[in-house]
């Protein structure tokens, strides 16, 4: 079943991890995707992305998303290039964060203006299209770390709050002209930047205790979020907007103390 099919869609982050995995997904359901990036796509990453003769389906542009001038003409290049703009996903993501007290305030900027800055310049470019044609589903990545904070997340949790409540706000302005906007708070997913901030012996083991503390004893997969993208970015969830949907295999579900294995549950 093609849900997307005669859409057009725009992702950032889309040279790997959930936005990679977005993008794969919605071509594989029939849509046309403008893939940006700071980085340019590898043979690996088009994969599934750009078609076997390299047309049509896909767009691939580089712009980094702090940038205006740069979001601007993605964004109008995509539209122009495919006619409209149906579907925006923000992916585009950084990593970071530290004690406040001795924080840099350009590492503090630096997670801001990509995870939160970012999103916004993106939504205030596709919304100029979307308003022509009073219709369009954008889904931002957020965090659970955007609802529960952890140890040390200081910059990115603040980022990643602030994509929440500004998917909220972005619902409530522009639900009345057709456009519906949602934001996906994903878990501990298996990605290039995950892996990155745990790839030492030191963070190995707090790798496995944030596993841990999923319910469902694993980390997730990019194409488990992509599946949640494509229900939101689809007509199938046409009366879903404002909404903060968490995916994270029972992260925020509770803490457990051992007692499901007293009870033969584990």
């Amino acid at each position: 079943m093609e849900r997307l099919t005669g859409k057009v869609a725009l992702v950032t982050g889309a040279s790997s991890g959930i936005g990679n995995a977005c993008a794969r997904r919605f071509r594989s359901e029939g849509a046309v995707v403008a893939c940006v990036d700071v980085n340019e796509m590898d043979a690996a990453s088009r994969t599934g992305v750009v078609g076997d003769d390299g047309q049509p389906g896909a767009l691939l542009l580089m712009a980094d998303v702090r940038d205006e001038t740069q979001v601007a003409a993605a964004v109008d290049r995509a539209a122009a290039h495919f006619g409209r703009l149906d579907i925006v996903v923000n992916a585009a993501g950084v990593a970071g964060g530290g004690a406040v007290h001795m924080m840099d305030a350009a590492e503090w900027d630096r997670i801001v203006d990509v995870n939160l800055k970012g999103t916004f310049l993106v939504c205030k470019h596709a919304l100029r299209h979307m308003l022509t044609r009073r219709c369009g589903s954008i889904v931002n990545l957020a965090s659970i770390e955007a609802l529960e904070a952890t140890e040390g997340g200081s910059a990115y949790n603040a980022s990643k709050a602030g994509v929440v409540l500004l998917t909220k706000n972005l619902a409530i302005d522009y639900g009345r002209m057709g456009i519906r906007v949602n934001c996906i708070c994903p878990g501990f997913i298996e990605t290039p930047m995950t892996a990155a901030v745990f790839d030492n012996e030191t963070m190995r083991e707090y790798y496995d205790r944030f596993v841990e503390a999923h319910q469902l004893g694993r980390a997730g997969k990019p194409e488990e979020i992509a599946a949640v993208a494509l229900f939101l970015a689809s007509e199938e969830s046409s009366f879903v907007s404002g909404h903060a949907l968490v995916a994270d295999g029972g992260f925020t579900a509770g803490r457990r103390f051992g007692f499901a294995k007293m009870m033969g549950l584990e």
